[in-house]
């Protein structure tokens, strides 16, 4: 075996059957953030939860469609301080706007 053909093995991502799952779970979660966008809850408690879900979302599209699931652990520990550095910054700039302007609505 050549290592072309090695490489191409060695690369070769997921099978369908796995690809349209991973499609489906994103889609299932898709659905039901929608549905909790429509539920009365508190704002804190919805912010949290779709940021989980939106967190979980991006992981599955990393590891699957993006290929890193297959690749080095090396590659993909590199990737995690800057997904961390993301959510530093979503938590410093965007949950203070939440709060004030849940303040500045009439009660």
């Amino acid at each position: 075996m050549n290592t072309q053909a090695h490489a191409e093995e060695a690369h070769a991502g997921a099978s369908l059957g796995t690809n349209i799952g991973i499609w489906v779970g994103l889609v299932a979660i898709t659905f039901l953030e929608v549905f909790l966008a429509y539920k009365q809850l508190q704002p804190s408690v919805m912010l949290s939860i779709l940021v989980v879900l939106s967190v979980v979302k991006a992981g599955m599209i990393m590891s699957y469609f993006m290929h890193l699931k297959f690749e080095k652990l090396s590659l993909v520990l590199w990737l995690i301080p800057a997904m961390i550095f993301c959510i530093c910054m979503m938590l410093i700039f965007f949950f203070p706007e939440a709060f004030r302007l849940l303040q500045m609505r009439p009660h």
